[in-house]
This record gives structure tokens, C-alpha cells and sequence, in this order.
């Protein structure tokens, strides 16, 4: 029997020896590679840590010593050496493990922290409240790589933490000197000194104990500085030297980001099973390069995440002209506040998740000044098997309320090419596209327009408005084909912009005995409660029934499953609008003359 099918509690690990333990951090690394390999997910960063997981439950007792994760895409090693190895076969798929920390799965994970550089803050608080109710009996261990360690959240903490020298807390500094890209800035200078044997340098000079640098690989020399660091009775950084990506040469060999997150993938080869379609993302990359071509004052900001934000062709045509933060959202938005002021034009690309950091200043930084700065979010609406966290379902609600901001949701590919060309345009003021995860599929050309707002489909009488927002322009084709074939009239309309809301859509739904809004964001505060204000405003009684997601944190499975779950399919939708209009009164429908509805193909935007 294999060591690994013993270890149902890290209790387990304590009863092993040396060379067992070693001989188990192996099986690890084999399980994690077949497992992963099916299933996509975070490989690099947890072959990484699997000694360095094995070293901390063998020191300390979870869970009554808490062991918190920065960010919690290192924790599969600890998942699997916590009892949960049988959930590895659907990892990030429903009825399998989350990706991230979990407190549904287990005892052992305290804090669900898949945003990164948030652990210190956490371990400040635990060890601030044991301190005030006297409890000497357990330890608080905060992981954080250097990567987290840019982010300007860790050094708020630090300077707290450093501020209570009675205080025990254990930071392990995992050292890989990479995040999702290599960890740029001072910091990583600073880190690169440490390594080098040069003293304590910053931790020291704050008063923190420091202790390393340490072979994250070696179990025996990690297990010695953890006692030791509790011995000193204080907060203490244990710095530990890892390699991301440790063990598979499919990982260790890819330059671009040692295996940080892998789509399901021959485990043998390290190719993917089937090729990735055209993305949003990748649209979203190439047209950058062709503005970037006409435009010398156009740059690209990234906080860590060129590759996965589509930066890439650009930072390998333009080296000079994509800026790199680290993990610091704050700061990159304030910096294109200024770089805008400075005659520059910038471009911020994040996942719509990590916007939410900064709100504080793209509204008071860069909307107050009326700065020209385009955003642009990947991963907004459901995103799927990344969990809670990373879905991107807030982003129209809280953005919304930015005076000036002008936001896009394209529905396929060229849209996002038309809308970016626009964005990049604006000068009086923020600009905004939402999109995403995942292909961008086939376009679906506009049969009309109408003041501005794409008509893609019109049938039959105007029973049904349909405002489709975005990706879930296709879903909402659907339910015009379904409810159609009961023999309701119904006209489909994609507004572009949907922030602020165009009036058009006031005009529209005046002639029509129902209006509905499809859209991947949630419905507190999203686009259907914008148009719904609007027609209000306008004086227009039409009923307005808004689809969206519900105001709770979704759960991960496929991004098909979890928008069935929030009732997003046409099946769902169809089924409600001939409900509504069921119970409607029996006013008719509004007469399809075009001289009371001025609607005109190819009709200049």
C-alpha cells in the first residue's frame, strides 16, 4: 500500500519517518500530477510546496494551530494531506474539491483567501485575539508567497504585526520569486539579497525575527526553523527557498509560467487535450496591438497577469509598453490616473474579481479628474470552476455608480473589437469593457440598429423586449426561437454600452407589452435595475423582469452548470416570459410600423 492511501489526518504524518516522509512527498507529486492533469487547475504553485506542507503538519496541529494560505492556490497539498484526496477526482468540478480553501470541505481551512495577499491580515487579527483572551496553547501560521508580498495589503499588516513583539505569529515566506509572472519591483531585489545570505534586511529592520533562507525542499531543515521560530515567541518570518513547478519537467521547463494553472492535459506530454477556441482574451490581445500600432501613447497595465489578461502579444511587440505592478491593483489604477495626466493614454487589464480592490480609486482617482484611462476585465460574469471568488458578478453592480464611466459589454469577438477601437477613443473620461472567460464563439452580426442600440432579432408582434447584455446576447437568440414558437412576437436588442443606460431602450420598451434584461452579473444593482430606473424616469409602464444572478456567492462546477443553477438557460427564461405575458392584461401589442419605430439596417453607429 502506498504511503500516501494511510494519511487520512496530518496526524498521520507525525508517526512517519524521515525517509517515509520523503518517500510520501513523491507520492504527492505523482498524485497531484495525474490528478490535475484530468482535471485543469493549479499545478505549479502546489508541486512547489509539497515539503514545505509536509514540514508545517508535522510541526504544528491543525486544527487547532491555524495554518492560513496566501493565495489559496498552494493549498492542494494540504487539502490532500488533510483527507480529501477522493474529492481530487472532480477538482474544481461539482461534487469535487474547490481550488481554493475551503470551509465547507473542512476543519482545517479557517479562511476561504483566493484574493492574494491577504493571509497577514488574517494572522494579525487570530493573534491579536488570543492575546486578548489569553490563549498560549496554539499557533497562528500565515504562508505567503513573494509574490503576495507586493501587494500593499501584506505591508499593512507587517507593520501591525511588527508593532506587537509579544505576540507569536509564525510567516513562512515562500520564496519562488515568481506569482502568476516573475515577482517584479524593489521587493524582489530585496528578496534576491536575502538569498544571497545578506542578513535580515527589511523584516529585521521592522523588528521582526527572521530566520533562512531555508530549502523549502528539505523537510528536516524546514521542520527545524518552524520550532525554532515558535521558540522565539514573537512574530517571525521563516524564509523559505521554493521552486514552483518542482518535480515534472513540464512544469520546471515552461517558461511562461512554470505550470501556474493548466488545462486538462496528457501527463505524459504536458499537451492539452484539445485546443483552446478563439477567447475573448485573445481578441481582446490582438486588436490592443493593432491600437498600439497607431497610437505611441497607448501603454497596458498588469497586476501580475499579463499572459492570462491577454498582454502578452503586446509585451513581445511593445517590451517597453506593458507595466507590470505585482500584485497591487490600488496602485496600478492610480498609476494610469497619472500616467494619463502625464499625455499618456493607459489600458488596465484585470479579472473583473480584482477590480472590486479598487474601486476607492478608479472612482475618486481616476473619475473624479475625468481621466481618459480604458479598463478592460477578463473573467467578468460566472466564470465557473474558480469558485466564489473569481466569479465576476459584481462588477456592473458597484461600477455602476462611477460618475462618468462609460462601460461595454461586447457579445462575441468583433464587438470587442469595435468597442475596445471606441474605448481607447473616449477622451472625456473612464471607459470600460466587461468579458468573459472562455471562447468568444461565433459573431452575431446586428440585423439593425436603432439610435445606437444593435437590433438582432425582430419577429412577430412586440409582445417581448429582450435586452441581452453581453456573452448572454446567444442565450437570449435562444429564448427568442422558444418563445416565438408559442406564438410571441419578440425583438432582441444588444445596447453596447450599457452604461450609462441609452435612452433608446426607454423608447423601445414603450412599444412593447413586456421587457426582459439576460445578463452575467448579479441583479442587485446590475443592468436590469439600471434600466428599470430608467424607465421609470421616462414615464414608461411597460413591465420589466430582469434575469440575473442571485445576490449569494455561487458555488464551483462548469460555467454551463452554474448559470443553470441561477436559472440562466432558455429553458428557464422561456418558460417565464410566457407566464408573465400569460398574466398580462390583454392590451395588444404594439403595431411593427417603421414610421413610429425607426429602425434601419446598416444605419450609421
Amino acid at each position: 500500500m502506498a504511503l500516501l492511501d494511510t494519511v487520512r489526518a496530518p496526524a498521520r504524518l507525525r508517526e512517519l519517518t524521515a525517509e517515509e516522509l520523503r518517500v510520501l512527498a513523491e507520492e504527492i507529486r505523482a498524485f497531484l500530477i495525474e490528478r490535475v492533469s484530468a482535471s485543469g487547475g493549479h499545478l505549479g504553485p502546489n508541486l512547489g510546496v509539497v515539503e514545505l506542507t509536509i514540514a508545517l503538519h508535522t510541526v504544528f496541529e491543525s486544527p487547532r494551530d491555524r495554518v492560513l494560505w496566501d493565495t489559496g492556490h498552494q493549498s492542494y497539498v494540504h487539502k490532500i494531506l488533510t483527507g480529501r484526496q477522493a474529492g481530487f477526482d472532480r477538482l474544481r468540478r461539482q461534487g469535487g474539491v474547490s481550488g481554493y480553501p475551503s470551509r465547507e470541505e473542512s476543519e482545517h481551512d479557517l479562511v476561504e483567501n483566493s484574493h492574494a495577499s491577504t493571509a497577514l491580515s488574517y494572522a494579525d487579527g487570530l493573534a491579536r485575539a488570543d492575546a486578548h483572551l489569553g490563549r498560549r496553547d496554539r499557533a497562528t501560521v500565515a504562508v505567503i508567497g513573494d509574490g503576495a508580498m507586493t501587494g500593499g495589503m501584506a505591508w499593512e499588516a507587517l507593520n501591525n504585526i511588527a508593532g506587537g513583539p509579544d505576540r507569536p505569529l509564525v510567516i513562512v515566506l515562500n520564496d519562488n520569486q515568481r506569482s502568476y509572472a516573475p515577482t517584479v519591483g524593489g521587493l524582489a531585489e530585496h528578496l534576491a539579497g536575502l538569498r544571497a545570505g545578506r542578513g535580515p534586511g527589511v523584516f529585521g529592520q521592522l523588528g521582526l525575527g527572521y530566520l533562512g533562507p531555508v530549502d523549502g525542499h528539505d523537510i528536516a531543515a524546514v521542520q527545524d526553523a518552524l520550532r525554532r521560530a515558535v521558540a522565539l515567541d514573537g512574530p517571525v518570518v521563516v524564509h523559505v527557498i521554493t521552486t514552483k513547478g518542482k518535480g515534472y519537467r513540464h512544469t520546471e521547463t515552461n517558461e511562461l509560467d512554470l505550470g501556474h494553472a493548466v488545462k486538462p492535459m496528457d501527463p505524459h506530454t504536458g499537451r492539452a487535450l484539445k485546443a483552446s477556441p478563439r477567447s475573448f482574451t485573445s481578441v481582446f490581445g490582438e486588436k490592443l496591438v493593432e491600437l498600439a500600432e497607431q497610437r505611441d501613447d497607448l501603454v497596458a497595465i498588469t497586476a501580475a497577469m499579463a499572459e492570462p489578461t491577454g498582454l502578452l502579444p503586446l509585451q513581445r511587440r511593445f517590451p517597453h509598453r506593458v507595466i507590470d505592478v505585482g500584485i497591487a491593483e490600488q496602485h496600478a489604477v492610480t498609476m494610469a490616473a497619472g500616467l494619463s495626466m502625464g499625455g499618456v493614454h493607459p489600458v488596465v487589464a484585470i479579472y473583473s474579481t480584482f477590480v472590486n480592490r479598487a474601486l476607492d480609486q478608479l472612482l475618486m482617482d481616476v473619475a473624479l479628474h475625468r481621466r481618459p484611462v480604458t479598463f478592460v476585465l477578463d473573467r467578468s460574469g460566472v466564470t465557473g470552476d474558480d469558485g466564489p471568488s473569481h466569479n465576476g458578478m459584481w462588477d456592473l453592480s458597484v461600477l455602476q455608480v462611477v460618475p462618468g464611466l462609460r462601460i461595454a459589454a461586447p457579445r462575441d469577438g468583433a464587438r470587442l473589437a469595435e468597442l475596445l477601437a471606441e474605448a481607447v477613443a473616449w477622451q472625456e473620461g473612464p471607459a470600460l469593457l466587461r468579458f468573459p472567460k472562455g471562447p468568444a464563439g461565433d459573431d452575431l452580426p446586428a440585423i439593425a440598429t436603432f439610435n445606437g442600440i444593435d437590433v438582432l432579432r425582430r419577429s412577430g408582434s412586440l409582445d417581448v423586449l429582450i435586452v441581452a447584455v453581453g456573452a448572454l446576447a446567444g442565450l437570449a437568440l435562444t429564448v427568442a426561437d422558444g418563445v416565438r414558437a408559442q406564438g410571441i412576437g419578440v425583438t432582441v436588442v444588444d445596447p453596447r454600452w450599457v452604461t450609462p443606460v441609452n435612452p433608446a431602450l426607454a423608447d423601445l420598451a414603450r412599444r412593447h407589452r413586456l421587457a426582459i434584461t439576460v445578463e452575467d452579473n448579479s441583479r442587485a444593482g446590475g443592468v436590469g435595475s439600471a434600466i428599470a430606473q430608467t424607465l421609470r424616469d421616462a414615464d414608461v409602464h411597460t413591465p420589466l423582469r430582469e434575469f440575473g444572478i442571485p445576490r449569494r456567492f455561487l458555488s464551483h462546477g462548469s460555467r454551463a452548470e452554474v448559470l443553470a443553477a441561477c436559472g440562466l438557460t432558455a429553458q428557464d427564461i422561456t418558460r417565464a416570459v410566457a407566464e408573465v405575458l400569460a398574466n398580462l392584461d390583454s392590451t395588444p401589442a404594439g403595431v411593427d410600423d417603421p414610421g413610429t419605430w425607426p429602425v434601419h439596417a446598416g444605419e450609421e453607429r
